[in-house]
């Protein structure tokens, strides 16, 4: 039997974290016996857990920002951070397939010493035009240009070293790296869809990534956007290493 995919959840609101699960099992076209969820605001990291009995890692996105003081954090925000982390020193050393949906981009950033801010290239919600700056066996089928959801307070102000710029916007360059052949994360969403989308609007209207008065208008917005493209990296990553650890 195929080993299961890892997936953590570092949403506290279950609406968001049960809507995030069935995106990326759909999207990804993973079935629900082949994905092991955490949701790391409700569990910690099971004291026996090993990379070797998963195919490979995908973390979702959340609320919390690693660039935060401790000060700024909630002690969950600063404990679901901590146990994301305590796998990232595993994970690049082997090179263990791993995939980091937005949040995912800044907990990669600052495992590997990286510059992540919200100094500048933050993206208020909604959709980015992404570019394919270099080839990547994530990237097969996906357009050269294609649009994909964002929303985000901070970013990668630099390539950390040992990581491969995939996919850049005009707003934030940084949206797809990979270090080594096998660790991947994106700024962008790619399990993301407008229907997802406007639940997250809905739930995160006053957490300050948009002024409250203006989600009608990004609900709007998200519904007349095409956004299909970026569910093809998620389907590839499920592909790519669904049958074995690495590859």
């Amino acid at each position: 039997m195929s080993k299961p995919f890892l997936v953590l959840q570092l949403r506290p609101e279950t609406e968001a974290s049960d809507n995030e699960f069935e995106a990326l099992l759909q999207k990804g076209g993973l079935p629900s016996d082949r994905a092991h969820r955490i949701r790391l605001d409700q569990q910690a990291l099971p004291a026996d857990l090993s990379l070797d009995d998963h195919a490979g890692v995908i973390v979702g996105g959340g609320p919390g920002c690693v660039s935060d003081s401790a000060d700024e954090k909630t002690a969950m925000e600063a404990r679901i951070e901590a146990a994301v982390l305590s796998l990232m020193p595993e994970i690049t050393a082997r090179d263990f397939p791993f995939l980091g949906c937005c949040y995912g981009i800044g907990i990669l950033g600052k495992h590997l010493g990286g510059d992540v801010s919200k100094r500048a290239y933050g993206e208020p919600v909604g959709t980015a035009a992404c570019e394919i700056v270099a080839p990547d066996p994530l990237l097969q089928g996906v357009p050269e240009r294609f649009t994909a959801f964002v929303g985000h307070k901070e970013a990668l102000q630099a390539l950390p070293d040992g990581c491969t710029h995939l996919v850049a916007s005009p707003a934030c360059p940084f949206q797809m790296v990979r270090h080594g052949r096998h660790v991947y994360a994106t700024q962008f969403h790619p399990e993301a869809d407008a229907q997802g989308f406007e639940t997250r609007i809905r739930i995160y209207r006053h957490k300050g990534y948009f002024p409250p008065e203006t989600a009608d208008d990004l609900i709007a917005m998200c519904r007349a956007a095409d956004v299909h493209a970026p569910e093809r990296i998620l389907q590839n990553f499920v592909q790519r290493y669904g049958g074995s650890a690495g590859g």
